[in-house]
C-alpha cells in the first residue's frame, strides 16, 4: 500500500527500529516528519526521497508541549523513541522510567490536541510480555496478553500508561512487542529475534490495516547463540569465532521462549530468515569496516552481571 501522499511523524528516527521505518516510509511515497537531532541523522537525509519528503523538527520527550507542532497536521504516529539500557544505570527514574513513561505521555497529548491523527503505533517490547514472574520455557505459549529489572520495567510502565491515556482519549493505539532485534548491525542462552526489516515493515502494517489493534508480539523464532555462531561460520568460513559460550552457569537467565505468531499472521508480513538476518548483518559490518571484532550484548543489569560476549576476528 502507497502511502499516497500522507504525512506521519516518527520519534528518535536515528534510531535502529525508526531509521529502517522512515527508510520504508519514504519508499511508500508518506512525507515523514522526524523530531531528531541533526546530527544523529544525516544517514536519514541521504536516503532516496528524503530530500523531498523527510522534515526534521526539534522536540524534547521530557518536555510537554514539545510536541504538539510537529503533530500537528500528521495523519499517524509512530512513536519508537525509548531508552534502551542494561548497565551502569545510576538513577533508574531518570534514565529510564521517565523518558519512557512522561515521553510517551507528552507525544499522545500531542496526539489528542492534533484532530488529524488517525492512528498511534507505539514500539514496545517482548520484555513487556515474557518477563512477568511467571515460568518462562519452551512449553509455556507467550502472547499477546501477558504483561510483566529496569528496562522492562520502563517498557510496562510506558506501554500501560499509553493504553491508559488512548482508551481516556478515544485514541486508536496499536502496539508492536518485539524481541531481540537484528539485521544490517554470545551469551549463553536462547534469545527471541526477528529482522530489523521485519519490524520497520510492522509498524507501517499495523498503521495502514484498518484491522489492526491491541498488540502484536513479533518474533520469528528463539534460538540458542550457539545456533547463531553455527549460522555465521557457515557463511563466513575465514571468520573466527567463539567456540563455546563464555558463560555456561547463567544459561538459566535466557530460556527457550515460544511465542505465539498466530497475531501476527493479521499484519502480513513474512518473517526474515534467521540465515539471511545475520549474513545481511555480517555484511553489512563488513562493508562499514566496522568489525575487527563485534562485541554483541553486554546485559549485566538483571540479577547479577554475566557477560555476552563473543568476538569477530577477521
Amino acid at each position: 500500500m502507497s502511502g499516497g501522499g500522507k504525512v506521519v511523524c516518527v520519534t528518535g528516527a536515528a534510531g535502529y527500529i525508526a531509521s529502517w521505518t522512515v527508510k520504508l516510509l519514504l519508499q511508500r511515497s508518506y512525507t515523514v516528519r522526524d523530531p531528531a537531532n541533526r546530527k544523529k541523522t544525516e544517514h536519514l537525509l541521504k536516503l532516496d526521497r528524503a530530500k523531498e519528503r523527510l522534515k526534521l523538527f526539534k522536540a524534547n520527550l521530557l518536555e510537554e508541549g514539545s510536541f504538539d507542532s510537529v503533530v500537528d497536521g500528521c495523519d499517524g504516529i509512530f512513536h519508537i523513541a525509548s531508552p534502551i539500557k542494561f548497565q551502569d544505570i545510576k538513577d533508574p527514574k531518570a534514565e529510564l522510567i521517565d523518558p519512557a513513561v512522561k515521553g510517551t505521555l507528552n507525544v499522545l497529548k500531542a496526539c489528542a490536541k492534533a484532530k488529524s491523527v488517525k492512528r498511534v503505533v507505539l514500539t514496545s517490547s517482548t520484555t513487556v510480555v515474557a518477563y512477568t514472574g511467571q515460568p518462562v520455557n519452551a512449553n509455556v505459549l507467550v502472547d499477546e496478553t501477558w504483561f510483566s529489572l529496569w528496562y522492562p520495567l520502563s517498557k510496562t510502565l510506558a506501554e500501560k500508561a499509553t493504553w491508559k491515556f488512548a482508551k481516556k482519549n478515544g485514541l486508536d493505539l496499536v502496539t508492536t512487542n518485539a524481541g531481540y532485534i537484528f539485521g544490517p548491525t554470545y551469551p549463553n542462552g536462547y534469545v527471541p529475534n526477528v529482522d530489523v526489516r521485519d519490524i520497520a515493515n510492522a509498524h507501517i502494517q499495523a498503521f495502514e490495516i484498518a484491522s489492526s489493534s491491541r498488540r502484536y508480539c513479533l518474533v520469528d523464532s528463539s534460538p540458542h547463540f550457539s545456533d547463531i555462531i553455527k549460522i555465521i561460520r557457515e557463511s563466513f568460513p575465514n571468520l573466527k569465532l567463539a567456540e563455546k559460550c563464555v558463560d555456561v552457569e547463567h544459561d538459566e537467565l535466557l530460556p527457550a521462549i515460544n511465542m505465539s505468531k498466530e497475531k501476527a499472521k493479521g499484519l502480513d508480513i513474512e518473517f526474515t530468515p534467521l540465515e539471511v538476518s545475520f549474513k545481511d548483518t555480517v555484511e553489512r559490518l563488513k562493508e562499514m569496516n566496522y568489525i575487527s571484532y563485534i562485541r554483541c550484548l553486554d546485559t549485566s543489569s538483571f540479577t547479577k552481571p554475566f557477560m555476552w560476549w563473543f568476538q569477530v576476528i577477521q
